[in-house]
Parts: C-alpha cells; sequence; structure tokens
C-alpha cells in the first residue's frame, strides 16, 4: 500500500476530516516522511515502519487524539503505536494521581499546607517573559492566620470566620467536604445550569480554577476532577506543550475556555495548567479585545505540611 493514500482508507474507519484539516495533513505527512526516513537511516528502524508512525502521527493530529508510544513485550525494536482520545488520557492521569497520592500525610487541623508554585508568563507581543516562584502556608482547618504569595506579592490572609468559604475553597477542611464521584463532583459544578455549550465551557474552566492556586487536594478528588473533565463535551488534545519547568507535555483544552491542563507525555501525571489572559481591553472594529495578551503556565512543584508558618520541608 502507498503511505499517501493510507490516508483516505484510515479516515474511512473514523471522523471525516475537514478538507483544510485534510490537506495540512498530507502536508505534514510529506514533511514527515521526508525527516523520518532520514533518521531511519541513522537510528536501523526500517522504513515501513517509519512511514507507519510518521503517517499515524499526522492523521491522529489530524483528528484531535494523540499517540502513545508503547513497547511490545520487553522487545525494545518493536513499536507499539496507540492511539488516546483527551478523555482516555484524562482517565489514566486519574489513575496516576490515585496512585501517587500516598506521597503526602494526612494533616491535622492544626498544621498548615506548604506549597511552592513555579509561573512562567510570555507575552505574545514582542514575547517578552516572566517568571515568578510562590511559596504559600495555608491553614489546614481555616482557623489560623494564612500567608500566600501571588506573583511575588505576598498576602496574609487572617483565620476564616464561621460562614467564609471561597468558591472553590482553598481550605483543606472545606474540600474534603466535595464529593469524590465523578458524576457527583460534575453536578457540583454545573449546577443546574441548561444543557449548552456555555455550560461545557463554564465547568471546564471552574474544574480549573480548582486545580490552580495554593490548594491540597484531598484523597480522591483531584482524580475525581479529571474523570469529570472526561465526560464534558469537546476536550480535546493540543499540541505538545512545554510547562515553566521545561517539561513536555500534552495539554487537554475544551473549545472557548482559556485554560488548560499538562499532563506528562509518558506517565500521563498531572503537571500543571495553562492560561491566556490579558490585562485590559478595547475597543476594535466595534469588539472588545484584550490586549498585553500573554500564555501562562503554573505547576504546583512541592507540597508538604508543616507546623508553622515560615518553615520548609
Amino acid at each position: 500500500m502507498d503511505e499517501l493514500t493510507g490516508l483516505p482508507e484510515w479516515e474511512a474507519d473514523s471522523v471525516p476530516l475537514a478538507p483544510r484539516a485534510r490537506a495540512a495533513a498530507r502536508a505534514r505527512l510529506l514533511e514527515a516522511i521526508d525527516h523520518e526516513t532520514r533518521h531511519s537511516a541513522r537510528s536501523g528502524l526500517s522504513r515501513r515502519l517509519v512511514l507507519r508512525g510518521a503517517f499515524i502521527g499526522v492523521a491522529a493530529a489530524a483528528a484531535g487524539v494523540t499517540v502513545a508510544l508503547t513497547r511490545d513485550g520487553d522487545d525494545a525494536s518493536t513499536p507499539n503505536l496507540t492511539t488516546l482520545s483527551a478523555a482516555q488520557l484524562l482517565r489514566k492521569a486519574a489513575d496516576t494521581t490515585r496512585a501517587d497520592r500516598g506521597r503526602l500525610p494526612i494533616p491535622r487541623d492544626d498544621q498548615y499546607f506548604y506549597t511552592r508554585t513555579y509561573i512562567e508568563r510570555t507575552y505574545r507581543k514582542g514575547g517578552r517573559r516572566r517568571t515568578w516562584t510562590d511559596e504559600s502556608w495555608m491553614s489546614v482547618d481555616g482557623s489560623k492566620p494564612s500567608s500566600r504569595q501571588e506573583y511575588g506579592k505576598v498576602h496574609h490572609d487572617p483565620p476564616l470566620g464561621p460562614h467564609e468559604v471561597a468558591s472553590p475553597p482553598t481550605v483543606y477542611s472545606e474540600l474534603k467536604k466535595w464529593p469524590t464521584d465523578p458524576d457527583e463532583l460534575l453536578a457540583l459544578f454545573r449546577r443546574d445550569m441548561p444543557d449548552s455549550p456555555l455550560r461545557d465551557m463554564t465547568t471546564f474552566s471552574d474544574v480549573c480554577l480548582l486545580m490552580e492556586g495554593p490548594r491540597v487536594m484531598p484523597p480522591g478528588l483531584q482524580s475525581a476532577a479529571f474523570e469529570a473533565l472526561a465526560e464534558i463535551r469537546g476536550v480535546r488534545i493540543d499540541k505538545d506543550e512545554v510547562d515553566v519547568l521545561g517539561r513536555h507535555g500534552i495539554a487537554v483544552s475544551q473549545p472557548g475556555s482559556q485554560f488548560a491542563f499538562l499532563f506528562d507525555r509518558d506517565t500521563y501525571a498531572y503537571l500543571g495548567t495553562r492560561v491566556r489572559g490579558g490585562f485590559t481591553t478595547k475597543v476594535v472594529d466595534g469588539e472588545w479585545r484584550k490586549t498585553n495578551v500573554y500564555d501562562e503556565t503554573r505547576s504546583l512543584q512541592q507540597i508538604a505540611v508543616v507546623d508553622r508558618i515560615g518553615q520548609r520541608p
């Protein structure tokens, strides 16, 4: 079979490609074939295997899925190509999160969560880049003062009053009250909103807001959030993303939302979030548009339980 004729054969068993997407996929396939054929001479892979990998990678990108390269048993010379949808990737991320939760001890109410978050913001106009390392000490039950940083600025938060609960909460004792069943959590985020694309976009953004900031997830909540996201229509896989620490990952986004989640390509571990934003708006051709537009990645890199503000692990 000629590799270029494989595109219509593959398309026959999947979602049809729009003409523009089809043309783009074909162009990318030709480019990938040229690159991978030259690479195969150095790596020793057969031309057939290289072209098959290039074809599947380009076709999958056009259809909104990602290609994961795995090995066939213990034989490192026989790669096996599989495709994952955004929903499947989110469920794998949920499984990884569950397996990783044993590292953090269950805190006492009188203790603090210490978090260190790395942030990088790149402005689209001019490419100017800024970075921050934010440290925070959050009272576990909210009964003590907390200290948190946002973009380098320190905020001293007083103890919470009896009815002072942020949405989504930052206090661990409040987050423990949230459901860890994905369907119940999804219903909580949707808040009885009517079924519409706006509901999907708002729900996706709200889950991203839950994951941002100096908050620590009780066991089961983060994995439930990923499984809830998998049920939202329109979730998709973006191109390769690089986070603030230089790690290459996969982004999962939703049309209309300015947020995205970043996951490790191999382990599906949660790396952080990406946001596209801007500071002010101005009227252009009768429409309000953002200026000073930027791309920002955020990674909650270190979490620990400590006894007082200022203590580090």
